[in-house]
């Protein structure tokens, strides 16, 4: 069970993350979509509607307007004039996005009201028509729409207010799926009363504030409206009914007789919007004085609202713009008449999962099989195709196809590969190399290389000690101390692959790099950027260094240093609380780094604590009852002492595992650095001559 589970346990890790990947799509929370969102947005940015003319008119509340008619409200004579000047070159539909919920307050009788007049007072004001009456009458002669919105608060009007359109529903029941509130907001009834349609303008929540869709079928009160462009569209040709088909999901397809419109099962459309037209806007003052060529409105659906940043009545859309909100809803009107809106096919939904799964399958097994440079060639194929078909089925069909979290899973897989590749790719290494054979000559003459490498360790013992006890002739472990100034210090630990002469002349090699480097007063990233990239340049096949690097300063206790795939590094205070710092980089000499940003270091401050560093021989070394002494064995060892000094602390250590050579296990090799005690450095031991010949030398 257990060789089964080594072989195809990567196999098995991915398995569960597409299952986890998939399931967060299935269920489809906020974070999703919005991922989702990129890649709708992206194809309008990319490729907006182009139209340089357009069937709707915007006559817009403006500054200039503002400017004219003051603050608004306006008076309903206003709304009444640009009304009755519009009306006369016949257009085919009036969409008023503005809402008239109480009393022109500037209208003779409430005027009457507000000063508490009496009729001798005002002489003929009171036999004036009231300014709600005149707007009324040019409503009743118009094809006018008025605006009604969904509401979660009750409003103030008791009026029972009812749908013009008429819905004939095959199929099913559309009220299942439609949007619902459970009140409305709109206009004064006696208004309502007199127009040809009542069109929602109620816009779906949206997490980000960007318009990308709407429902063509709201319910108000358990009654069923369509939205303001659908609504206009049943006016303009003249229709009583609007046609609701019905599938086993839901809402498919809603008409406005002639026109069609497929939709989502809850009734709603992906709005394809067109680039802003200045010439699509005429200001409502230029309306009012009549100074405006007949020939822009006549047979063209009108839309009126506003534009002036003080009425707040700004959206954003998935071109990355702000517009107007009556802009949508004539995005929506030429969208229906032109068939451009955008669809969200439910079966889409189904294929993005499937082609998910595939695309992230292929990639993570290829990746498994091929070389690292090849895989790459795979991913970004893969990256290639899906977005070919994202925005072919836009581009051919109008259809939206989700290619963002597609691409999210696929980075995700191919990365977990590559991982997994890498892992597997050192654990095949580290395996050759424990097979290399080790003849006793090589070890002679490796072992005569590595005792040279050594420092004088002595005179550094006060704040620094190491220690190696070979388990054969030759160790394949090596430290080293570098004294660069007065205060600063380069050391390191290393454990090199393989033993014989070639580990020692790689070991050599390591050492002399890594001496030259430290001497030159280099940052310790770049010694290690150094030593790395030198010894792949080096070509020795299947070896590598794991090792711990550092730089100290005696005064500051400022040590910074670097763990490549090295056993952790353990620190603790003067209380004894320990600390495990684990690798976070691969062992030297396998990859080349491209920058010393590659280097991954870490700083720590020793002026309170102890930092020992170890090879994998403590660890995985027998104790004299023939268990693995591990790193817990190695922390109870430092638990135990009173004097923690770094020579206590290592030969401590090689005490416990040192009880006959041919015993040990692998190589023991221990360093322990303190800062506390750094006044005293020892003189380096001079050589006596053992000849006369090196005498007089």
């Amino acid at each position: 069970m257990k060789a089964w589970l080594l072989k195809y346990g990567n196999y098995i890790t991915f398995f569960i993350l597409l299952f986890f990947l998939i399931s967060i799509k299935i269920s489809n929370p906020s974070f999703v979509k919005s991922i989702s969102f990129i890649s709708f947005d992206l194809y309008q940015k990319i490729f907006p509607l182009e139209k340089n003319e357009t069937e709707v008119v915007i006559i817009d509340i403006d500054e200039k307007s503002l400017g004219k008619f003051g603050q608004f409200p306006w008076s309903r004579s206003v709304f009444a004039k640009i009304l009755e000047n519009v009306n006369a070159v016949n257009p085919k539909a009036i969409g008023f996005d503005v809402f008239f919920t109480e009393k022109d307050k500037q209208s003779p009788e409430e005027f009457l009201k507000a000063y508490n007049l009496i009729p001798t007072d005002v002489g003929e004001i009171q036999n004036l028509k009231g300014h709600d009456q005149i707007f009324q009458e040019q409503l009743e002669k118009s094809k006018s729409v008025t605006a009604v919105l969904g509401s979660t608060v009750p409003s103030h009007s008791n009026y029972d207010r009812k749908s013009k359109a008429r819905f004939l529903a095959k199929g099913g029941d559309p009220k299942k799926f439609t949007y619902s509130y459970p009140y409305s907001i709109g206009s004064l009834e006696m208004l309502e009363k007199s127009v040809k349609g009542l069109g929602s303008i109620s816009f779906l929540d949206q997490t980000d504030g960007i318009i990308r869709s709407l429902p063509l079928i709201v319910q108000f009160e358990k009654k069923m409206y369509p939205t303001m462009g659908l609504e206009m569209v049943r006016v303009a040709e003249k229709q009583k009914n609007l046609y609701v088909e019905m599938n086993e999901v839901g809402i498919s397809k809603i008409s406005a007789r002639p026109h069609k419109i497929l939709s989502d099962p809850n009734g709603i459309i992906w709005i394809k919007y067109k680039k802003s037209l200045k010439s699509q806007y005429i200001s409502a003052s230029s309306v009012f004085d009549g100074k405006f060529d007949e020939a822009r409105f006549k047979d063209k659906y009108v839309l009126i609202g506003a534009s002036a940043q003080g009425l707040f009545d700004l959206v954003k859309t998935p071109l990355g713009v702000t517009i107007p909100g009556v802009e949508v809803h004539a995005n929506v009107i030429e969208n229906i008449l032109d068939q451009s809106y955008l669809i969200r096919n439910p079966n889409t939904y189904v294929f993005e999962l499937i082609f998910s799964i595939l695309v992230a399958l292929i990639t993570f097994l290829l990746s498994q099989k091929i070389k690292p440079k090849y895989s790459l060639s795979v991913f970004f194929g893969s990256l290639v195709v899906t977005i070919i078909i994202g925005f072919s089925y836009f581009l051919l069909k109008s259809e939206l196809v989700d290619i963002s979290y597609p691409i999210f899973i696929l980075t995700i897989t191919f990365l977990t590969g590559l991982y997994f590749r890498f892992i597997e790719e050192n654990k095949m290494a580290l395996a050759n190399l424990q097979k290399e054979a080790k003849l006793l000559k090589e070890r002679e003459l490796a072992g005569g290389v590595q005792k040279s490498l050594f420092p004088n360790i002595e005179r550094f013992e006060n704040f620094i000690y190491a220690k190696n006890v070979p388990a054969r002739d030759v160790s394949g472990d090596y430290y080293d101390v570098v004294k660069v100034s007065s205060n600063e210090y380069f050391f390191t630990l290393a454990d090199v692959s393989g033993k014989g002469i070639k580990a020692g002349m790689y070991m050599a090699k390591a050492s002399s790099i890594f001496r030259t480097l430290s001497n030159l007063s280099y940052p310790l990233e770049k010694v290690v950027f150094g030593v790395n990239n030198e010894l792949v340049e080096a070509k020795f096949k299947g070896m590598f260094v794991t090792a711990v690097f550092g730089k100290f300063n005696i005064e500051t206790g400022e040590v910074n240093f670097v763990n490549a795939g090295h056993e952790s590094i353990m620190v603790f205070d003067r209380d004894k609380k320990f600390e495990f710092i684990k690798s976070e980089m691969p062992p030297i000499g396998i990859i080349k780094y491209f920058t010393e940003s590659m280097v991954k270091s870490n700083k720590i401050n020793l002026k309170d604590k102890t930092f020992v560093v170890y090879t994998d021989g403590v660890t995985e070394g027998y104790l004299k009852n023939g268990q693995e002494l591990g790193a817990e064995g190695v922390q109870e060892i430092v638990k135990d002492l009173q004097n923690i000094t770094p020579k206590v602390i290592v030969d401590s250590i090689a005490e416990k595992l040192d009880w006959g050579a041919e015993k040990l296990r692998d190589d023991i090799t221990c360093l322990a650095l303190n800062l506390n005690n750094t006044e005293l450095i020892k003189p380096a031991k001079k050589k006596r001559p053992e000849n006369k010949e090196e005498v007089s030398k």
